[in-house]
């Protein structure tokens, strides 16, 4: 059994932060075991080679498991996980009977006297083994949880694409079309920039954009836009540099919610209004604010949970990316209505 597209179902300990995870687990054990009643004290000492025997254990079943997961993975999902336990098991017996002997033989005394090499060995090797299934067993869980967001935010990037593709080109067509007459030129440049703007938000095997691309995409649907609203619609944007143009951005973030002024604002207002754009960097976080005029009771506006939906989408879609810090907030007011997007940097 192996993971989404052949990936090892094993869970990767050659990663830092997993290894650290072992070594912290290993050393709450210790401290567990010190702080256990009805034995002697521990003295600093004994701690610390404790620690040190527990880190070192924990270290070598880590670079096992990171140099066995491809042969294991290989294997079906309990016999691997059996194998991968005994692994640590075979590897704890092995290390605490050379520490056990190399003890006696240099009269440290750091493992007591009644305590036999049979009684070491196995009971570290049995501590070990109930560690590392432990350990596997959450970060198995967590690779499998973080598979289905991943797949989650995927399959909203993609249902936010469909909705766009039709609803946006019937508009924009329609608007072109009313021009071919009347304006053949400005028709045929709207005509370049609606296949520029679809080229660069629905390009093939294209995962990602930038804050550049990010913007020009809204500046092309604008323009797009303002051939079928004329002077009802207004924009004004606000850069003030310098601007991170090129951090990476999950693509179609600024284009929806620029839609969402448009459509569910400023094309049912009849004397039209201002969609304002607001970009600024501070505090290692890009905002990005989308606001624009609405009509009185606009939650009850036909089309408009859908607007939310598209709004839910993206900021999911920002919290799988960049974490806690990233996600996108609303102020719905009586009659204006803007969205914030938050980017760490």
């Amino acid at each position: 059994m192996r993971g989404r597209d052949g990936d090892p179902w094993l869970p990767d300990l050659c990663r830092l932060p997993r290894v650290a995870m072992f070594f912290g687990v290993a050393e709450i054990v210790v401290l567990v075991v010190a702080l256990a009643p009805g034995g002697d004290p521990w003295s600093l000492g004994r701690f610390a080679s404790a620690s040190g025997f527990a880190l070192w254990l924990a270290l070598s079943i880590a670079m096992l498991l990171c140099a066995a997961r491809a042969p294991l993975s290989r294997l079906p999902l309990a016999l691997g996980g059996l194998a991968a336990v005994a692994c640590a098991l075979l590897v704890t017996l092995v290390g605490a009977a050379l520490v056990h002997e190399l003890d006696l033989a240099l009269g440290f005394a750091l493992v007591p006297e009644e305590v036999g090499l049979g009684a070491f060995s196995g009971a570290s090797a049995a501590i070990a083994a109930l560690i590392t299934a432990v350990v596997l067993r959450y970060l198995f869980v967590l690779d499998g949880w973080q598979a289905q967001v991943r797949a989650s935010a995927q399959a909203q990037a993609d249902a936010l694409q469909a909705r766009i593709r039709p609803h946006f080109l019937f508009n924009s067509l329609n608007a072109i079309v009313g021009l071919v007459r009347r304006d053949p030129a400005l028709a045929e440049r709207a005509l370049l920039d609606l296949s520029d703007l679809f080229r660069a938000a629905l390009g093939a095997g294209e995962s990602g954009s930038n804050l550049r691309e990010e913007v020009e995409l809204a500046e092309r649907y604008l323009a797009i836009e303002s051939l079928r609203l004329g002077p009802r619609l207004q924009v004004h944007w606000d850069r003030p540099e310098p601007l991170p143009w090129t951090l990476p951005l999950p693509r179609l973030l600024l284009q929806p919610l620029v839609e969402n002024a448009v459509l569910h604002g400023i094309a049912r207002l009849p004397e039209g209004g201002t969609v304002a754009i607001a970009l600024s960097c501070t505090d290692g976080l890009l905002r990005i604010r989308v606001g624009n005029p609405v009509p009185a009771q606009a939650s009850a506006i036909p089309g408009h949970e859908g607007a939310r939906h598209a709004q839910r989408s993206i900021g999911d879609r920002l919290a799988h990316a960049f974490g806690p810090r990233a996600g996108l907030t609303v102020d719905a007011r009586e009659d204006y209505y803007s969205c914030e997007l938050q980017v760490p940097t």
